[in-house]
């Protein structure tokens, strides 16, 4: 579990690909330098396409990827921080 506290969180659950990254676009570009967005997805494409995305734009630092169960669907979320 990452010990990073998100600024904001992102709900992209039930969203398939490339909904997922497009909205986590748009929150990371409202987020103030030095916050960290947390995604929460359903969408397993989510893993390999936000870390290329984070890998690919810069001032976006991911943090962390963590999968879990809730209500027998898996959920992904991804910790993501802009630099200051």
């Amino acid at each position: 579990m990452s010990t990073e506290t998100p600024t904001e969180t992102l709900d992209v659950k039930g969203q398939n690909c490339p909904m997922p990254v497009v909205k986590t676009k748009g929150a990371f570009d409202a987020l103030a330098p030095g916050g960290t967005l947390e995604v929460v997805a359903t969408d397993s494409g989510s893993v390999s396409d936000i870390a290329g995305w984070a890998e690919s734009t810069e001032g976006a630092e991911l943090l962390d990827q963590e999968e879990s169960t809730e209500g027998g669907e898996a959920v992904f979320k991804h910790y993501i921080r802009k630099a200051e």
